[in-house]
């Protein structure tokens, strides 16, 4: 798990317990029937609105995306880089004997293809096809999860509505009316913080590593099929630096001018 999402976890957790326990009685925020409406309702139109499939995928993948560290692009690009070289100085086929000692799926089978002799026309969208796969089925996890973020708050709102329409019967009775309460607000309490603290994070953390993930892989397309042209590697450098933002245009800059991108390369890389 990264930093970030450790860090809003915990704070997220500070904030509320806190909030329970200044001048109140944090058992008054347990309510199993609350629970059962807020959660169990939310989920059941979860399900209802998406497949049995498509959330044993997310909830197979989820763990991993949450823990996994981004692919530096300095990283890739160097490694582009020096393969590039490689190919020029002695052809395309030098590059199969380093296939085995690349970690990166998705480059090492464009790499196949460029050794293989395919079309770049083909290359291009064989590659693209899989990304576009991809990128369906991260859509899918990151649209259950808005579902979820829409859905609890609702049936949080269900949830008061039942305790508001429980007291209105239990007003000749004043010992139900402190239960009917109690189901009115906690269900509105429960549904805001699944909604807000749990589901929208974590549906704009899957957007956000998934446009990252999309954006090295369209590099990568674009620097393996500069290798099977035969460009230039400074020239596909400057291309692939395209890719960055300023800022990081800056810190690759300043670690290749300090000899620094290789001991950030190193783990990763294959060895040329």
């Amino acid at each position: 798990m990264d930093l970030a999402t450790l860090i809003g976890i915990i704070l997220g957790f500070a904030c509320i317990i806190w909030g329970m326990y200044d001048g109140g009685d944090p058992s008054s925020f347990w309510s199993l029937s609350s629970i059962a409406v807020t959660f169990g309702g939310g989920l059941a139109s979860t399900i209802l609105a998406f497949t049995v499939e498509d959330f044993k995928n997310l909830f197979r993948a989820l763990p991993k995306i949450l823990r996994r560290k981004n692919q530096s692009p300095y990283q890739i690009i160097q490694l582009l880089v020096e393969l590039s070289q490689k190919a020029r100085r002695e052809g395309l086929l030098a590059l199969e004997s380093n296939q085995d000692q690349i970690e990166d799926n998705y480059l090492r089978k464009a790499l196949e293809l460029v050794v293989d002799g395919v079309e770049p026309e083909i290359i291009r969208d064989s590659m693209q096809l899989e990304l576009d796969n991809m990128s369906i089925r991260h859509g899918k996890g990151i649209a259950i999860f808005k579902t979820m973020a829409a859905e609890f708050p609702a049936w949080g709102m269900i949830g008061t509505l039942l305790g508001l329409i429980n007291l209105l019967k239990a007003m000749d009775d004043p010992s139900k009316i402190g239960a009917a309460m109690s189901l009115a607000l906690v269900t509105t309490f429960y549904g805001s913080i699944l909604g807000n603290w749990i589901c929208t994070p974590i549906a704009t953390k899957l957007q956000e590593l998934s446009t990252e993930e999309i954006r090295i892989k369209e590099m990568i397309i674009e620097g393996v099929l500069s290798i099977q042209s035969g460009e230039n590697p400074r020239i596909m450098e400057h291309r692939l630096k395209t890719f960055l933002s300023p800022e990081q245009r800056e810190n690759y800059e300043r670690l290749i001018n300090g000899n620094e991108v290789r001991s950030e390369v190193q783990p990763n890389r294959a060895h040329i």
